[in-house]
C-alpha cells in the first residue's frame, strides 16, 4: 500500500529508526520539532514544510521536548496503510516516505546530497510542491480505484521538485553530476552518454552537441563535472557495469559489448582500474548475488514509498 503517516493530538513525540534510504515528509497540519541524534540543533517544523534527509541516524518528531518518544516502528506494526494515530484528535497531519533510487542513481545522489534538505512552506518555490501535497493528501483521505498507483507518482514527481528546489536556491553546487545536469549546455550531452554508453563517443561529437569548440567543451565539462567528459563515459559504465554485476546474470563478456568495450580483457581491465577488483569477484562478492532482482524490479528506477 502506497500510503503513510500519521495524525497527532496533545502532547506527542515519535521516535524513528535511521533511514536506510533517502526520507522524506512533509506536515501536512501543525507544527513540531525535527530532532536528528548527535547534532545539538534542533529544526523548526512548520505546517506545509517539506524535508528530504539523507543522513542514516535516528530522528524524531514531537510537539513537546518533555514528551516521552514513542518508537514508530512498534506504532506502525501491523497497519496495512502504514498510517498510524497518536491520541485522539487530528491537530498534528505527516505524510512521508523514503525513496529507493536504482545503484547507480543512488550511489550519485549518496555522495552529492546534503544530509538534510529543508523547504518551508513560505519559500516562494514552495507553491510546485504545495500542489503536489495537497494532492497526496486527497488521494490518501479518498481511497479511489487506482490510488497507489497516482500516489507513486505524485511522490515521484514531489521528489523531482524537491530537487529542483534545491538547485535553485542553494549556493552555487560544487563540480559534479548534479551541476552537470543542470548545466544547460551540459545536459544534453549527457544524455547522448546516458542513452547510449556504448557508443565510442569522441570528443567532437560531444562538443558540436554543447554548440561548444572542443576545447572550449573540455575546459567547460571538466570545471562542472569535475572529470573530463569521456573520463565521466568511463566511470558512467563503471555504475552501469556494477548494477548489472549485482542484479543480473548477464555474462560478462555480453556485458563487455553493452557498455563499448571490444573484448571481454579490455572492460575487465578497465573495470578492475577503477573499482579495484575483477567483474567476477565483484559479482560474487555482492550480496545481491543470492537472490537476483526479477524482472519487473529492475525496470523501476525509482520508487517511492509513502510510510
Amino acid at each position: 500500500m502506497i500510503s503513510g503517516g500519521f495524525t497527532a493530538g496533545g502532547s506527542w513525540a515519535l521516535r524513528f529508526p535511521k533511514p536506510e534510504q533517502i526520507k522524506f515528509f512533509a506536515l501536512v497540519k501543525g507544527g513540531c520539532w525535527l530532532m536528528i541524534d548527535g547534532q545539538k540543533e534542533v529544526v523548526r517544523v512548520g505546517e506545509g514544510d517539506v524535508f528530504l534527509l539523507k543522513i542514516q541516524k535516528p530522528f524524531v518528531l514531537a510537539s513537546d521536548f518533555e514528551a516521552e518518544p514513542i518508537d514508530a516502528v512498534s506504532l506502525f506494526a501491523g497497519k496495512a496503510n502504514k498510517t498510524a494515530a497518536i491520541g485522539n484528535s487530528a491537530d498534528w497531519v505527516q505524510i512521508g516516505g523514503h525513496v529507493k533510487l536504482d545503484a547507480s542513481s543512488g550511489e550519485i545522489l549518496g555522495h552529492i546530497l546534503p544530509p538534510l534538505i529543508h523547504v518551508p512552506a513560505t519559500s516562494p518555490r514552495a507553491a510546485s510542491l504545495k500542489i503536489l501535497l495537497d494532492q497526496l493528501v486527497r488521494e490518501r483521505e479518498t481511497e479511489l480505484p487506482g490510488e497507489q498507483l497516482v500516489s507513486s507518482n505524485l511522490a515521484q514527481l514531489l521528489f523531482v521538485q524537491i530537487l529542483r528546489v534545491y538547485m535553485e536556491s542553494s549556493a552555487p553546487l560544487p563540480p559534479g553530476w548534479l551541476r552537470a545536469v543542470s548545466d544547460k549546455r551540459l545536459a544534453p550531452v549527457l544524455r547522448l552518454m546516458h542513452g547510449n554508453p556504448a557508443r565510442s563517443w569522441q570528443l567532437g561529437e560531444l562538443a558540436k552537441e554543447a554548440a561548444m569548440s572542443r576545447t572550449a567543451f573540455a575546459v567547460h565539462f571538466k570545471a562542472v563535472a569535475g572529470v573530463p567528459p569521456l573520463t565521466y563515459l568511463t566511470e558512467w559504465r563503471m555504475r552501469l557495469a556494477k548494477q548489472a554485476l549485482r542484479e543480473e546474470d548477464t555474462p560478462i563478456s555480453v556485458l563487455a559489448g553493452l557498455l563499448g568495450y571490444t573484448s571481454e580483457s579490455a572492460f575487465s581491465n578497465a573495470f578492475k582500474r577503477l573499482i579495484g577488483i575483477s567483474p567476477t569477484r565483484y559479482r560474487s562478492s555482492s550480496p545481491e548475488t543470492d537472490g537476483r532482482h526479477d524482472t519487473e524490479s529492475r525496470r523501476v528506477h525509482m520508487d517511492m514509498r509513502l510510510e
